[in-house]
């Protein structure tokens, strides 16, 4: 929708970047306490939720009338999905356990490129006949029928329900008791530069900088003192014994503990943000691309980029998760190779997708991208949830898409635009397979680490 959009309600590049990540950017910070909820509660219930609302906003994007409230409306989708995604992977993980996992991560994984690729399709079309506004209408209602079928999952695992009430009462007591003890220094001694501060503020013959520079110090060592004292106390806080916390607040420490202490979140964490940077650019910028560029209309957009993406990002998801379950069975680095590979040898045939002017190589090269790129959905998935206790999943899961989204692809649309409205789309797109390429590149090393995170985990 980027081309009627922009032309209708007079957008820059730079705009249509950000309708794009306004999604994005509240998927990502939402994903971490809704992935706490599903732990907490209702896996079941989170994902029929998120549905429900993702769908709702959608079909209210086509009634706006300006920028801003488009804005918003696309900024409430995130809620939606982020509702959805850590629980249904950390659901599927229950249900599908050991050597089948990636497998079934990539089986879901066809089912959201089924439904993007698709989208950008029927959206076209849609757009085409009636308008703008009508496929946004029409990509929104299906939604609420799902919504009442997801509320009907099987959840394998029972887990303790706090009330919601109760579990606000214990998060606001002991987190104020935590801060209080993990800031005291910094508190203190920040007092404590203050009152030099203002005794040297007396003497005449004493330049204020002297002051502000003596508060700094004491500022700063407090500061250092409490970052001393918290980083252990993560650490600590490991879920060795695999029990579920009872309340959002312990989630999201046990989280935050589990992500610190294990090496291999970390490759895959920044990894992660640098693939979902090149891939969701990608998408985002591909239909603006081919109408600039190679002079396609909103329906040739959807039919050659629908049909020709999706075959590549089914067969990419299928294959990729078959690939890094029967490596797995072999080494136990497979899931980690199969994830970081694909971006190593996608970025070239990105690039080329991005440089070639012949019609004839356009379509296998855009298939050939869509297929090296979506390897990495189920192995990535698995990967994080192999080397986390069962317990926090899906709010480890949660921690993963709040870093991968906020620092990769809601960078991507607004950053691409930018330059786009500087030096054309053709050159700002030749960022994404860079980025591709390092972020598979990344994601290798945690080939290092797996194997004594997955044994710990075990033990």
């Amino acid at each position: 929708m980027f081309e009627p959009l922009k032309r209708d309600l007079a957008l820059s590049d730079q705009q249509l970047g950000w309708l794009a990540s306004a999604y994005i950017i509240v998927l990502a910070v939402a994903a971490l306490p809704l992935g706490a909820l599903a732990d907490l509660k209702s896996r079941r219930g989170v994902i029929a939720w998120g549905v429900g609302l993702w769908s709702a906003f959608t079909a209210l994007g086509g009634l706006v009338q300006r920028f801003w409230q488009l804005f918003v409306c696309r900024a409430l989708v995130g809620i939606g999905e982020a509702g959805y995604g850590p629980a249904s992977q950390a659901l599927i993980a229950e249900y599908f356990r050991g050597q089948r996992r990636a497998f079934a991560i990539g089986v879901y994984s066809v089912g959201m490129a089924f439904g993007g690729v698709a989208g950008i399709w029927l959206g076209g079309e849609l757009e085409q006949a009636y308008g703008w506004r009508a496929a946004f209408l029409a990509m929104g209602i299906p939604g609420f029928v799902l919504a009442v079928l997801a509320a009907q999952l099987r959840e394998p695992l029972q887990r303790r329900a706090a009330s919601l009430l109760t579990t606000l009462r214990r998060s606001v007591a002991r987190g104020v008791r935590r801060a209080a003890f993990y800031l005291r220094p910094l508190v203190i001694l920040g007092l404590v530069g203050t009152a030099l501060g203002s005794v040297l503020a007396l003497f005449e013959g004493v330049p204020s900088e002297v002051d502000a520079a003596v508060f700094g110090v004491f500022a700063t060592v407090g500061f250092a003192w409490t970052v001393w004292r918290l980083v252990p106390a993560a650490v600590r806080r490991t879920t060795e014994a695999g029990e579920v916390a009872t309340t959002a607040f312990e989630d999201f420490l046990e989280a935050a503990s589990v992500v610190l202490r294990t090496p291999t979140l970390i490759w895959v964490f920044v990894g992660g943000a640098l693939v979902t940077f090149a891939v969701n650019g990608l998408i985002a910028w591909a239909s603006s691309f081919m109408q600039r560029v190679h002079g396609m209309t909103v329906t040739d957009v959807g039919r050659n980029f629908g049909l020709w993406a999706l075959a590549g990002s089914s067969l990419g998801a299928l294959f990729g998760g078959r690939m890094g379950d029967a490596l797995m069975r072999r080494w136990v680095g497979g899931r980690v190779l199969a994830s970081g590979v694909g971006f190593v040898l996608g970025g070239p045939v990105c690039a080329a997708l991005l440089l070639v002017d012949r019609p004839g190589l356009f379509v296998p090269l855009l298939f050939a991208t869509f297929f090296l790129y979506t390897w990495y959905n189920g192995p990535l998935a698995s990967v994080v949830l192999d080397v986390v206790p069962a317990a926090v999943r899906a709010s480890v899961l949660g921690a993963f898409v709040l870093f991968s989204h906020l620092a990769g692809d809601a960078l991507a649309p607004p950053l691409i635009g930018t330059i786009s409205d500087r030096v054309g789309i053709r050159t700002a797109m030749l960022v994404l397979p860079a980025a591709g390429v390092l972020g598979g590149l990344v994601t290798l090393g945690a080939l290092r680490t797996v194997g004594r995170d997955m044994a710990r985990v075990r033990a």
